[in-house]
């Protein structure tokens, strides 16, 4: 009779199947051909039982403490309970408590992904919808900016949100934070791009038209033929570099003016497909939990990525923009799915 050294699941229930039976651990031993030692054991341990959890004096908080941590909750969103209560000069209270507590006054959350639509808002995306109802939509060059960090996309972690507040919006940042700034564009099946802002270069009225005029201008346009410039309609977001008195001048005098630049309403991101294509692009160089040791080879990853973006999946973004108008008309000025 060989000795083993686990007892499997089915012998420990057998085990105490025969013990209800009165049977003695020598007899169960030889009925379960195992070593007598190892029932033995097993029977001694199951007899000890749990040990009893010794219970830690928890901290005390005062009614004074717990009306601070309820401000502390109110101006700091989604940060951590730690940080919650480290702003109070409150020590010494285990997680489970501080959880406890704040479980009374707020909830956890994640941030809101997209900013809250107030009436003007959606009568503008509603007028917008109607007025580009009936425009051939593969003839609009969709641009936009996306930043690339090195560890990932911007995330925001779940926190604690005190209880009738919203929470925040993260913030699209185009400017600083790091990473590498990218602009590209889609029209019909074709993409633009991407094409990288220098590094530390910020984004004004004056550097964005001249980052234009290096990339877009010179590389792409002066390309096209003169009826293909004739109708294409170019799209870009309000974003302060965008909407300037400067850049519109400018694009003007470029020939982009008039019908040929599409106006944009407040708080669209969802209306616009090239949204998606930087999804595509974040899911591909990120997969996996990747990250990067530089923004050149971050740069890299967006350029690899975006040559493997077909023709047929950019043509599906631009082409889903009769449903995304008919959308947001059904939806009264609201948000749409992307």
């Amino acid at each position: 009779m060989g000795q083993k050294k686990d007892l499997t699941g089915s012998e420990k229930s057998k085990i105490v199947r025969y013990l209800a039976e009165a049977c003695s651990s020598l007899k169960i031993a030889k009925l379960l051909k195992r070593d007598h030692r190892t029932i033995k054991r097993f029977i001694q341990n199951s007899q000890q039982g749990r040990k009893k959890r010794v219970e830690k004096p928890r901290r005390k908080i005062t009614a004074h403490e717990l009306r601070k941590v309820k401000r502390a909750a109110a101006k700091m969103p989604l940060a951590t309970s730690l940080a919650i209560f480290q702003s109070c000069n409150i020590t010494g209270v285990p997680k489970s408590t501080r959880c406890a507590i704040l479980r009374d006054m707020a909830k956890v959350r994640k941030a809101e992904r997209q900013p809250p639509l107030n009436k003007t808002h959606k009568l503008k995306r509603q007028d917008w919808a109607k007025k580009y109802l009936k425009t051939d939509f593969s003839k609009v060059l969709w641009t936009d900016e996306m930043r690339v960090s090195l560890d990932g996309p911007d995330g925001w972690a779940r926190g604690w949100i005190g209880k009738g507040q919203r929470a925040p919006v993260p913030l699209r940042r185009q400017q600083g934070g790091g990473g590498v700034l990218v602009w590209a564009g889609i029209i019909k099946g074709e993409l633009v791009g991407p094409f990288r802002v220098e590094d530390g270069v910020k984004l004004n009225s004056q550097s964005y038209c001249k980052f234009l005029e290096d990339t877009f201008f010179k590389q792409w346009y002066r390309k096209k033929s003169a009826s293909f410039k004739k109708n294409m309609i170019f799209m870009q977001d309000n974003a302060p570099s965008h909407a300037s008195k400067y850049s519109t001048a400018w694009l003007a005098r470029k020939g982009i003016k008039e019908e040929k630049l599409m106006t944009w309403p407040p708080c669209s991101p969802d209306l616009n497909p090239i949204e998606n294509l930087w999804s595509i692009i974040k899911c591909e160089i990120y997969k996996e939990g990747k990250q990067y040791t530089s923004l050149n080879s971050v740069w890299e990853a967006v350029v690899a990525a975006a040559r493997n973006v077909d023709g047929e999946q950019i043509k599906t973004l631009t082409e889903s923009m009769d449903g995304r108008l008919l959308s947001v008309l059904a939806k009264k000025g609201g948000y749409i799915g992307r």
